[in-house]
Parts: structure tokens; C-alpha cells; sequence
């Protein structure tokens, strides 16, 4: 059997400072502290050491089209009808005066319970769900 490898996920952005400290806010995570000591506000880490480390990479161009991958921030988990969707909007208005921007709630229908796409700093795309 294959061993399970670590991973981490990486954005790519303008500012990596400013994502960076959206996205502690948003999970919870802490900036690590650098080599020497400093802080390196290009990547950030759960303090729990369960989730995954995430790496902010600067890149000279913006973003154009819909990203791929996206995380979903999970803060319904096991609730549903009214109860899920307040809890789900109570999030988005917390990460709205983060910085981050309600794009469109998606209610409930019969296969899915709601959720609502929002995007961080610099556009990219999340789902709290």
C-alpha cells in the first residue's frame, strides 16, 4: 500500500501578505515563523497540524478565469434546512467585513443542501458550505 503523502494547497497571487492574512482569519490558521525567526507571511499552517499547509506564490499575472480547484470552508456540517442556511450566512457576513465578497447563494433543492460561493482578497473563488 502507497504511503500518504503530505500536501499542500498553493494560490497564486498578487499580494501574498494580504491573501495570506484573509485566509488565517477565514480557517483559523497562523502564519509560521520563518528560518530566522521572522514571520513568513507567504505561507500558512494550521495550528492543529491536521489541516493542510497553505502557500501564497506571487505571480506577475491577474486572475482571468474560474479557478478549478477551490476550498470549501465548512461550517454547516450535519445541519440543514433554515438552521444550515442562517449558520452559512452568519459565516459570509463574518467573511464579508474580511474582505471577502457573497458572489450567489445556492439553495436547497432536493440532491443538495444550500451553500454559498464567495471569493477571497483577490477574487478567487470559495464555497461556505
Amino acid at each position: 500500500m502507497a504511503k500518504i503523502k503530505e500536501f499542500q494547497v498553493t494560490f497564486d497571487c498578487a499580494e501574498p501578505a494580504r491573501v495570506a492574512r484573509f485566509w488565517c482569519e477565514v480557517l483559523g490558521y497562523v502564519i509560521p515563523p520563518s528560518a530566522e525567526g521572522e514571520e513568513s507571511w507567504s505561507a500558512a499552517v494550521d495550528p492543529s497540524g491536521k489541516g493542510p499547509r497553505i502557500y501564497f506564490q506571487r505571480v506577475p499575472e491577474g486572475k482571468v478565469v474560474k479557478n478549478r480547484v477551490h476550498l470549501d470552508v465548512r461550517v454547516g456540517t450535519g445541519l440543514v434546512g433554515a438552521e444550515r442556511l442562517a449558520t452559512l450566512e452568519a459565516e459570509c457576513a463574518r467573511l464579508t467585513e474580511l474582505g471577502g465578497v457573497h458572489v450567489r447563494t445556492l439553495y436547497a433543492d432536493e440532491e443538495n443542501e444550500s451553500c454559498i460561493v464567495m471569493q477571497d482578497v483577490e477574487g478567487n473563488e470559495f464555497c461556505v458550505d
